[in-house]
Parts: C-alpha cells; structure tokens; sequence
C-alpha cells in the first residue's frame, strides 16, 4: 500500500486494493463511493481524515466534498476545536439523503419497507399469508408503494434511489416444502418477477436470493467489526445462507453461492439429510401442528412466539446439532473467520439456538481444522428486507461490485 494511505481504512467492507482513489478524469464516480463508504463506515469524519484514508489530493477530497454537500448527500457537523490550526469539520451521511424500498417475497409473507440513508426504517408494510400467489403479492407492493411515498414529502420522493427484491429464487417450485397446493404457487408465476414490478416505480428495481440479500444486511448495516471472511445462516421458513469474502459478498456466477440451506447434514438416525430438513421454521410448524397445536404467530409476530412448550427445545437441539455440521463443514472448504447466526425469530429462541449451536459445536471431532467463530447477528427479522433495500443502495452508493444480481 502507498505512503500516505491508512491501513484500517475500509478494512470492514472494501478489498484492501481499493483503499485508494483515483484522481484520473472520468473516476469521480469511484471517488465519491469511496468517500461515502469511508463516511457511513466511520460515521463521520473531515476532509483531512478522507484525504489520509484514501490517498487522494486535498483539492480532489474538497471538491467531491462539497458536491456531496451540495447534492444533499453529506452533513457539516460541529467543528472539533483544541487542536493547533483551524477547527477540523466532520461531515456525515444526511439520512434524508437518498431513500431506498425493499421488499422481501417468503415462502409465509411479505415485507415491504422504506429507509433512509442511514439505513433506519421509516416505514414498513407486512402481508402473512398460507402460500405465495404472484398477484396477491403484486397488488400488496402497488398498494404498499402508494403508502410508503405517503409518509414523504414530495421532495423527498424524488429522492428514492431504487426498489431491492430478496426472494428464494426458487419460491414458486418450492410447494412441497410449504405444504403448498401447486396450482396456488405457480398458476401466477411471472417469467421475471423484478419485470413484474419495474412498471409500479420510475426507480430501478434490483433482485437478490432472500438469504444472501440478509447476508448483505449484515455486512451493510450490522455490527462485523473487522471481519472480513464469514459464512451466514439465516432461519426462516426454510434454512438459508450466504458468504462474505474479503469484506464483499460472494454471490458466485449465478447468484446463488451460499445456497447452505441445501448443504448435507446428519438426519434422523444418522441418515443424510439437508440443513433446511431439519433447522427451517416450517419444520418447527410442522412439529407442532402433529401435535395438534396451531401457531400462526410464528409468521405473523416473530417478535413473540409466546411459549410453545418442548416442541421448541427440540427443534432448538436438532437444528443446533445441523448448523454445528454446517459449520464444520463450512470452514473446511474456506477458513472462514466467524459464522454468524440469525433468522426470522424471537431474540430469546435465537440466544437458545446459538448457545445450543456453541454446545453442538464443541461435540464434534475438529482436529485441523480452525473452528470459526460464531456469532448472533445483529439485524434481526428484517434481515431480507434490509438486505433487499442495501442493493440499490449498493449499486449506487458504496464503493465495490453491486450486491443485486442485476437492475433493469
């Protein structure tokens, strides 16, 4: 690296190759997603601070600094006295700066909401439903659209920057994991769904597998810290997963790398089976429903499932004895540095899995191989949904590769 670069900086989201700028013609794009990348990651930070991070001239940062200012992209803050010369200013991200809707499409609902350039929601819509059917989702986000830009000021509509779809790319084959009719799944299907939603908005529209896109949320808005190199499972109705290497996401040649939900673990009687068999909320429905017990809450209030008795330790054990094999087997194919957890559950079931996942963990033989560290995520239910809206945000906005598959 260059004299004159810091090394910490970006280390939590950006390729070390990419530290610094460029002051050719034509890279100003590239620059300013470095100085908003460096800006959201630290949360505020001066011109002389963005000039030591990125290598870049003094004049360059002032320039890309005030045009951020002007476009409505950046903040002065207070200035910070006590030091020989002139009080430095920091500048932070203006959250009224740019918007961004997502959408999640699950197997058992619907979330569409509304951020800010900070990534706080605004506002947020759910649909709970029994199956997937195309048009009931597409009138739900033509209403849901009419609603959200509601809640903004005329001006502030002009500046949402785009609509992230997270969706199993697979969800209208998916009837038997649903227990779903097929005839109610697939009568509607659309050729291109994200096609089916561009003409509601005059924004780009992107699309993402639903788990990836939670992954995204983490690397975006979660608490990583400095990890650079970590495996992802998310717990909805079906297990899923996605990847970061080198503090990006690896979504692979189709979209899919991560696809962990379909990795083999042990079954029953230690017959093979695939994560999502065994560690997926419908499974858990599943269970309680042969007991006679209905629990729609489980789609409609993840916040709460309320006591659902020993049904839940159990699946609680089995689905921690799944991930802990995921997991090894994860990290001997890439020495991830931690595996983090999360799902569309209570906070309280998820600290049960993950201290019955360390337990899990600790049981299987791990001679050379480095065990990665495993971690709650932070983001929570609306992992997909914010995962869906970073990608606009992403494709505009941060420096690196889009994390969307794709914009029309």
């Amino acid at each position: 690296m260059e004299s004159g670069t810091d090394k910490h900086a970006l280390t939590e989201t950006v390729d070390p190759r990419l530290h610094r700028g460029a002051n050719q013609s034509g890279m100003r794009d590239h620059n300013e997603r470095l100085v908003l990348s460096l800006v959201r990651l630290h949360g505020s930070l001066s011109k002389s601070d963005i000039t030591r991070r990125t290598g870049l001239s003094a004049q360059t940062i002032s320039v890309i600094m005030r045009e951020l200012e002007r476009d409505g992209l950046l903040l002065k803050q207070a200035p910070k006295r006590g030091r020989i010369g002139q009080p430095s200013v920091p500048m932070s991200l203006n959250p009224d700066g740019a918007f961004f809707i997502g959408l999640k499409i699950g197997r058992r609902s619907c979330d569409l909401l509304l951020i800010d350039f900070l990534g706080s929601t605004r506002a947020s819509l759910r649909l709970s439903y029994r199956y997937p059917v195309f048009c009931d989702t597409v009138e739900f986000v033509s209403n849901g659209l009419t609603k959200l830009c509601a809640s903004l000021s005329p001006a502030q509509q002009k500046r949402i920057a785009g609509l992230g779809i997270a969706m199993p790319f697979r969800l209208w084959e998916w009837a038997q994991k649903t227990a779903a009719p097929d005839k109610t799944v697939t009568e509607h299907q659309p050729p291109d769904i994200r096609a089916a939603i561009q003409p509601l908005c005059d924004y780009p529209v992107f699309l993402q597998n639903d788990a990836t896109a939670a992954c995204g949320a983490e690397l975006v808005f979660g608490q990583t810290g400095m990890l650079r190199d970590f495996v992802y499972f998310y717990i909805g109705a079906l297990a899923g997963g996605g990847i970061v290497l080198g503090g990006r996401l690896y979504t692979g040649p189709t979209g899919n790398a991560g696809a962990l939900g379909s990795m083999p673990v042990p079954g029953k009687n230690g017959q093979p089976a695939q994560l999502l068999d065994i560690a997926s909320i419908a499974v858990l429905e599943k269970r309680l429903n042969a007991q006679g017990i209905k629990a729609p809450h489980l789609w409609t209030t993840p916040e709460d499932w309320g006591d659902l008795g020993p049904i839940v330790d159990e699946w609680i054990k089995d689905a921690a004895s799944a991930l802990a094999h995921a997991i090894i087997s994860s990290a001997s194919v890439i020495d991830f540095e931690a595996a983090i957890i999360d799902g569309w559950m209570p906070v309280s079931v998820r600290e049960r899995l993950f201290e019955a996942l360390c337990e899990a963990i600790g049981k299987i033989d791990t001679d050379d191989l480095c065990v990665p560290h495993v971690r709650q995520g932070t983001i929570g239910i609306h992992a997909r949904a914010l995962g869906a809206a970073s990608l606009p945000l992403s494709e505009r906005f941060l420096i690196g590769p889009a994390l969307a598959a794709g914009s029309t």
